[in-house]
C-alpha cells in the first residue's frame, strides 16, 4: 500500500558530512573526494536498482559523471561550515513497477528541481522487502549561463527614506545578504512535499487505484490519530530480526492508542446518528413505555416482560443518576465525552513527542559513555599512529563523534550531560502518560455504558429514548 514519506535534510561540512561520501554511498560506487583526499568505497552495498544524474541545460556535460559533479561541488565551497547538498528521501508506491517508479521520479525531479537550475543525483533502493525508496541529492549553488558555479547570495545596501546608504559607526555601510535563488525558503519544502503527493496520486488515478497519499499531517487533515515515528534503517532491521527497539515499542503503543481512539470515535458517531434520528420524532414518556411493556404487546411471554422491565429500570436509573431529562441534555452529554476525548488526545501528543526526544538524548548519551574511552585512546595516539588507529575503529569513533555533536547541539551551553535529570523527566512523563491513559480507559467505559443503555432502550419495543418530567418532587407517571 502506498504511504507518504518525504524527508528533507542538508548535507553540511560543518557537521562532518561530505557530498562525495553521500553520493558514493547512495549510488554504491567508489569515489575519491579531492577536497580531503579520502576515498569512499561502497561497491558492496546491496539493493541499489537504479542511479541517474539529471542536469539543467546550462550544466556541463561532464557533470553526468557522479565523481566529477560532487567533487566540483566540494571544490566550489570554501567555508568550513558550507552547505554542500540537499537530500530528499522518498518512499515509493509499491503499487508501481520498478520502471514506473523510475519514470515517476524523473518527472518529479525535472518538474521541481532541474527545471529551476538544480543538478539532481537520483538513487533508487529496493531490497525486495516492501520498502522501495529513492534518494535525491540536489546541488545548492546555482550555475551561470556558462555552466560555472554562481554565488549563493549577493550583498545589498540598506537605504534610508531618501534612498541614501545607511552608514555604520565605523564609516562603512549597512548591508544585508540576499539569496540569489529561493531554494532555501521554508515554503519550498511545503511545495515539494505537495508536488510529490500530487504526482503519485495522478499515477494511482490513471491505474484506477483507490489508494491516495496526503502530504499533510493528521492534524491538518482533521484526522483524530496520533502519528507514529519514523523507524529508520537500523531500527527497522532490528525489528525484522525480532529485536525490540525504543521506536518500535513507541509505535506499537501509539497503534494501540489509535485503535482505542477509532473504536471510541465510532461509538460516539453511532450515538450522534441515533440522536439526530431521534430528534425528528417526539420522544415517548416513561409512562408510555412502561404501559406497553406491562400490556404484553406482540404476545410477549412472562420472561420477556421481566427482561424488558429490567432493561427499562436500567435506562431509568441511568437517566436519574446523570440528571438527564431531555434529548438535548443527552446530546450535551455526548458532546462532553467528545471534548474530553479530544483533550486527552491533545495532552498525549506533546508527551509522546517529548518522550521521543528524551529517548534520543539518552541514547546519544549512552553512545558517548560507551565509546568515550576509545575516543580518548585515539586522542592519546602519536600523530603518525592516529590515522591507523582511527581506520581500525572507524565505526565506533564515528558513532562517538556523531553523538558528541548531537549532545553539543542540544545541551544549550552545558558542559556536563544531565543524564539523571533527563531520566527523571522521562520517568515523570511516563507517569503522566499512564495517568492520562487511565483517564482514557474510564472515559471509554463511560461511552460503553451509554451505548449499552441506548441498546437497552432500543430493545423496549423500538422506543429508544425515555423522557420524563418532574412536577415538584413527584415523578409524572
Amino acid at each position: 500500500m502506498a504511504i507518504y514519506h518525504l524527508s528533507i535534510k542538508i548535507i553540511s561540512r560543518g557537521k562532518g558530512k561530505s557530498a562525495v561520501a553521500a553520493a558514493a554511498y547512495r549510488a554504491g560506487e567508489t569515489i575519491t573526494n579531492e577536497y580531503d583526499g579520502v576515498t569512499h568505497d561502497y561497491t558492496r552495498k546491496a539493493g541499489i536498482v537504479h542511479t541517474e544524474i539529471l542536469l539543467p541545460e546550462n550544466a556541463p556535460r561532464e557533470f553526468l559523471d557522479r565523481g566529477t559533479l560532487w567533487n566540483s561541488v566540494e571544490q566550489a565551497e570554501k567555508a568550513c561550515n558550507a552547505q554542500l547538498a540537499r537530500e530528499i528521501e522518498i518512499a515509493l508506491p509499491v503499487e508501481l513497477s520498478q520502471a514506473q517508479n523510475i519514470e515517476l521520479m524523473r518527472y518529479y525531479i525535472v518538474s521541481n528541481f532541474v527545471s529551476v537550475g538544480m543538478c539532481a543525483d537520483l538513487s533508487i533502493h529496493d531490497k525486495g522487502d516492501g520498502n522501495p525508496h529513492a534518494h535525491i541529492l540536489l546541488t545548492m549553488r546555482p550555475l551561470d549561463e556558462q555552466g560555472a558555479w554562481a554565488a549563493k547570495s549577493r550583498k545589498e545596501y540598506l537605504l534610508d527614506d531618501y534612498g541614501q546608504r545607511l552608514r555604520l559607526k565605523n564609516g562603512g555601510y549597512r548591508t544585508r545578504k540576499v539569496p540569489t535563488v529561493d531554494w532555501n525558503e521554508w515554503s519550498k519544502a511545503e511545495d515539494w512535499r505537495q508536488a510529490w503527493a500530487f504526482s503519485v496520486n495522478a499515477v494511482l488515478t490513471q491505474m484506477n487505484q483507490g489508494k491516495r497519499i496526503d502530504h499533510r499531517s493528521y492534524l491538518r487533515q482533521g484526522i483524530d490519530q496520533i502519528p507514529t515515528v519514523h523507524l529508520g534503517v537500523a531500527a527497522t532491521q532490528m525489528e525484522r530480526r525480532g529485536l525490540s527497539t525504543d521506536r518500535g515499542r513507541l509505535n506499537r503503543m501509539v497503534e494501540i492508542n489509535n485503535q482505542e481512539l477509532r473504536r471510541t470515535k465510532a461509538r460516539i458517531s453511532k450515538l450522534r446518528d441515533w440522536l439526530k434520528a431521534e430528534a425528528k420524532t417526539s420522544p415517548p414518556t416513561l409512562t408510555d413505555v412502561l404501559s406497553e411493556i406491562l400490556s404484553g404487546k406482540k404476545g410477549q411471554g412472562y420472561y420477556g416482560k421481566i427482561r424488558d422491565l429490567k432493561k427499562a429500570a436500567e435506562v431509568f436509573n441511568f437517566m436519574m443518576e446523570n440528571n438527564l431529562r431531555t434529548l438535548p441534555e443527552l446530546q450535551a452529554k455526548v458532546k462532553d465525552f467528545s471534548k474530553q476525548l479530544s483533550t486527552l488526545r491533545d495532552c498525549l501528543k506533546p508527551i509522546e513527542r517529548r518522550l521521543k526526544t528524551l529517548d534520543e538524548h539518552l541514547r546519544q548519551a549512552e553512545m558517548i559513555r560507551k565509546y568515550r574511552p576509545l575516543y580518548q585512546a585515539y586522542l592519546s595516539q602519536k600523530p603518525k599512529a592516529k590515522e591507523t588507529f582511527y581506520e581500525s575503529h572507524r565505526a565506533q569513533l564515528m558513532i562517538f563523534e556523531a553523538a558528541d555533536r548531537y549532545m553539543r547541539e542540544h545541551l544549550n551551553g552545558r558542559t556536563v550531560i544531565p543524564v539523571q535529570e533527563l531520566q527523571e523527566e522521562k520517568n515523570e512523563l511516563i507517569k503522566k502518560k499512564s495517568s492520562l491513559i487511565s483517564n482514557y480507559q474510564i472515559l471509554k467505559s463511560d461511552v460503553r455504558n451509554i451505548e449499552n443503555i441506548l441498546e437497552s432502550a432500543e430493545m423496549i419495543d423500538n422506543k429508544r429514548f425515555i423522557y420524563y418530567e418532574r412536577v415538584g418532587s413527584d415523578m409524572k407517571i
